[in-house]
């Protein structure tokens, strides 16, 4: 991967994470191929600035390795960044789910075509985390096979070989970004909620960032936190601005 000019593959584009980090690629100056799932949302992200915008499901690999790849053979992007997910419904009883089967296609297609660096956005809750979400509240996740989904994908992604990343943030909230995060490494850390602007930071920033290389982190926002926070970790994040300055 050439960090002058690295291209960027944004899955989950057009949902509210996506959005957001989405502004912080494009205000970087980096290249970005968004992946909606929802045809309707292309003239938005089109607008918004993507340089490329695909239509795909992630369910259907042939459409990961497109999303990957492009339409020729030095067409593919050098990092993967994946916000996609089910919300809780009717439909994720009886459905394939994205966070699991979708990630994995996803992940499968990167490691095919060579990609450099790859993050996702998970869940608090999901794998040892587990005890981070209050009982109730896990057991109402429970009931839609999300948190398992999760968990599937990301275990994909660590036995894949690719260089990853993981976030696990707390309760999502349409907060402006606080800038203050805390982070945790070791499953039951810290909980409590994070303004989706302050992940898609940390998300744009976890490629570029060499701490961040192959681990796992629990997140919320200082002041989103509940209760106390253990096994915190210090980070230095490389946000992309850093990266490619002046552009």
């Amino acid at each position: 991967m050439t960090l002058d000019d690295p291209f960027v593959l944004l899955a989950g584009a057009s949902g509210k994470t996506g959005r957001e980090t989405l502004d912080v690629l494009l205000d970087a100056g980096l290249r970005v191929r968004a992946l909606t799932s929802s045809p309707e949302k292309v003239e938005t992200l089109d607008l918004q600035g993507a340089d490329e915008v695909v239509v795909g499901d992630l369910l259907d690999p042939a459409d990961a390795r497109r999303a990957v790849d492009g339409d020729t053979d030095d067409d593919a992007v050098d990092v993967v960044l994946c916000t996609v997910g089910d919300s809780p419904g009717l439909r994720s009883v009886w459905a394939t789910l994205v966070d699991g089967e979708g990630v994995t296609n996803l992940v499968d297609a990167a490691g095919a075509a060579g990609v450099e660096r790859f993050a996702l956005v998970s869940s608090l809750g999901v794998g040892d985390s587990e005890d981070a979400v209050p009982a109730p509240l896990r057991a109402f996740f429970d009931l839609f096979g999300i948190l398992d989904a999760k968990e599937r994908g990301e275990n994909a992604l660590r036995e894949s070989g690719l260089t990853h990343t993981i976030l696990r943030p707390g309760r999502l909230t349409a907060d402006s970004a606080t800038e203050d995060v805390l982070v945790g490494a070791g499953g039951v850390t810290v909980a409590g909620s994070i303004p989706r602007a302050d992940v898609a930071r940390l998300l744009a920033a976890a490629p570029f960032t060499p701490d961040a290389a192959n681990r796992t982190f629990e997140v919320v926002s200082r002041s989103g936190l509940d209760g106390d926070a253990t096994g915190l970790v210090d980070v230095d994040w490389n946000v992309p601005e850093s990266v490619v300055p002046g552009r």
